[in-house]
């Protein structure tokens, strides 16, 4: 049954909360690096490798924080109910990413980003922008976004010490997720954005990158 827009606002506001505090849980398990005996501990990381790593895992973080602020806007201000769907069910699948994140932090004693609510912020009015502009804009806008994503992660494997075999196989999973999902909003019909606005999105992914390495 399709939930009203009131219903849908208060939805997106337990979900905020949820994102903000901390309190998400995975429903897959998190992935574990192949070839490691159960029960075994991966490599102990030097000091400066494991400050590097959490930084790293914070841009992470950081970046699954927006993405759940960019689906629930887009799911809120999607024209269809096919397409309101899909971003919700993206956002479902995101959840895992931002949890596997935030036990990956502790695990290496660091914490989340201190300005993830003005991350939060700032990303809900971009999706809310995007969705208000159609669907097919709408869904172009995840497609350039997990495009954007998914080269990030990239270069976050080649960044990531050799060592760090438990965040390098996280990373590889979600850099599958994020291509998966590219593909279905492409084949849900999704339009290309016009040549300035991919720009745009890569200076302020940069900017977020750089401030959420330290902060």
């Amino acid at each position: 049954m399709e939930l009203s827009f009131v219903d849908r606002c208060l939805c997106g506001a337990e979900v905020a909360l949820r994102t903000l505090s901390g309190g998400t849980r995975a429903q897959r398990p998190v992935p574990t690096p192949p070839g490691l005996p159960e029960g075994a501990a991966p490599p102990e990381l030097a000091a400066d490798q494991r400050r590097h790593a959490a930084a790293l895992r914070r841009i992470n973080h950081v970046g699954e924080v927006c993405a759940q602020a960019l689906y629930q806007a887009q799911a809120l201000t999607g024209t269809h109910p096919e397409t309101r769907e899909q971003m919700r069910r993206a956002a479902r699948e995101e959840i895992d990413h931002l949890a596997w994140t935030e036990q990956r932090l502790a695990e290496l004693g660091d914490r989340p980003s201190l300005l993830n609510p003005l991350w939060y912020g700032g990303a809900f009015a971009l999706g809310l922008a995007a969705g208000r502009l159609g669907d097919r804009t709408s869904l172009g806008f995840v497609v350039e976004t997990e495009r954007q994503v998914e080269a990030h992660l990239g270069e976050h494997l080649e960044k990531l010490p050799a060592d760090d075999v438990r965040s390098r196989t996280i990373v590889h999973a979600m850099k599958e997720d994020e291509a998966r999902h590219a593909d279905k909003a492409l084949a849900a019909g999704a339009q290309s954005l016009p040549a300035p606005v991919p720009d745009l999105m890569r200076f302020a992914s940069w900017v977020m990158k750089t401030v959420a390495y330290r902060i």
